[in-house]
């Protein structure tokens, strides 16, 4: 069951066995879809290890790292309608990613399709069934009103390492922000491509396994978590809406020094914010209030680390 819709756009750096492990689980699936991995700079020997185990991935190295834009890169590669996201420590089920391009194909309307999210301790035994991520049953029960005719919930936002979308209003809508770099970043995109009329869907037939490394700087993500949801907040929201929202967060993240300097750079940035300031149509500015209640009272949105 070959599918040569979709592309699959891994980002990575110092990971190197949980790639290896996601490439093995991305060449097993029955789609046999092409690979992209960018290395963002990684020295442990990702990229050697990628070219010795895996020879039909394309391997991109900038030579330094770009975060989340790294999949901007990639995305000037791809040559298929879709494009398909996935982190080094998650993997698509066989035949999500087919689902996805079915959906696509038939509502030309949706730009993207969020799958469900599995997961799996990082010690977990090979045949572990896993978990449902906390934040699917907020995905799946999303209050966005649905146009007729689409098939799934319809989402205010979307979570990269499980989202498959159209290639070309990807490119067209400039990709990842490079200020904001990593943590959050999918929220301005989202923004953006709503504002442009296309809706994003959430699929519960459709899933994407993670199982979270052990190496991360959860520290360093929150940190650009809270900053970009400040610059994000004011780049795009009605000034009311920003205002309540900026208010919300100072009561909801932790009271210490990775949240002032995340306040800190927030505020430097201001100048460049209110410069590229563009608020959102007020149809999309209606529907993003609609989830700004619910995202608060979350229990699986939470700045930790």
């Amino acid at each position: 069951m070959t599918d040569p819709r979709t592309t699959v756009v891994v980002i990575t750096r110092d990971r190197r066995d949980e790639l290896l492990r996601t490439l093995d689980e991305l060449a097993a699936l029955p789609e046999r879809p092409p690979v992209i991995v960018v290395d963002n700079a990684s020295t442990d020997g990702t990229a050697e290890a990628v070219r010795g185990c895996h020879p039909g991935v394309r391997l991109l190295t900038p030579g330094r790292n770009l975060g989340a834009c790294g999949r901007n890169l990639a995305a000037r590669h791809v040559t298929t309608p879709y494009l398909a996201f996935c982190d080094d420590d998650s993997w698509w089920q066989a035949g999500s990613l087919a689902g996805a391009a079915d959906l696509l194909d038939g509502h030309p309307q949706v730009v993207s399709v969020t799958a469900r999210i599995v997961v799996h301790p990082p010690d977990a035994a090979p045949d572990d069934p896993g978990y449902e991520d906390p934040i699917v049953p907020e995905l799946r029960e999303s209050p966005l009103p649905r146009p007729g005719g689409l098939p799934g919930p319809v989402l205010g936002s979307f979570l990269a390492a499980a989202t498959v979308l159209r290639t070309d209003a990807f490119r067209a809508a400039g990709g990842f922000s490079t200020r904001l770099w990593l943590g959050g970043e999918e929220e301005l995109l989202a923004a953006d491509l709503a504002a442009s009329g296309w809706w994003l869907l959430y699929a519960d037939d459709l899933t994407i396994h993670h199982q979270p490394s052990r190496r991360r700087d959860s520290t360093l993500r929150r940190r650009h978590g809270i900053r970009n949801t400040l610059w994000t907040t004011w780049l795009r929201r009605s000034a009311p809406a920003a205002l309540r929202r900026t208010a919300r967060l100072v009561t909801e993240v932790p009271k210490d020094r990775v949240t002032a300097r995340a306040f800190a750079q927030a505020a430097a940035g201001l100048p460049w914010v209110l410069r590229e300031r563009r608020p959102l149509p007020p149809p999309v500015e209606h529907r993003l209030r609609l989830l700004d209640d619910p995202q608060h009272a979350s229990t699986a949105r939470r700045y930790v680390g």
